[in-house]
């Protein structure tokens, strides 16, 4: 699997990222803070996991760790 490829033809991706959203907004009671940093070690694991098991390289992450950056920086360009 690749980390670009994040479209599927039978829309399993947005259904996971709506089940995603529902579980996330019963996390309301943690600070914004809290949740990006719980999260992102979650990300890390996933991301590992993916990486042990042989179904993304190394630069395939790298890559998209590189873009979650830029798509995260520049939507909020203009709050510096």
């Amino acid at each position: 699997m690749s980390l670009q490829d994040l479209t599927d033809i039978d829309g399993t991706t947005e259904e996971c990222l709506d089940e995603i959203n529902d579980f996330v907004a019963t996390l309301d009671h943690y600070s914004l803070t809290t949740l990006a940093v719980a999260m992102r070690v979650h990300l890390e694991n996933l991301l590992r996991a993916l990486l042990e098991r042989d179904l993304c390289t190394r630069e395939q992450t790298r890559e998209f760790v590189r873009e979650l950056e830029r798509a995260v920086l520049e939507e909020n360009e203009g709050d510096d």
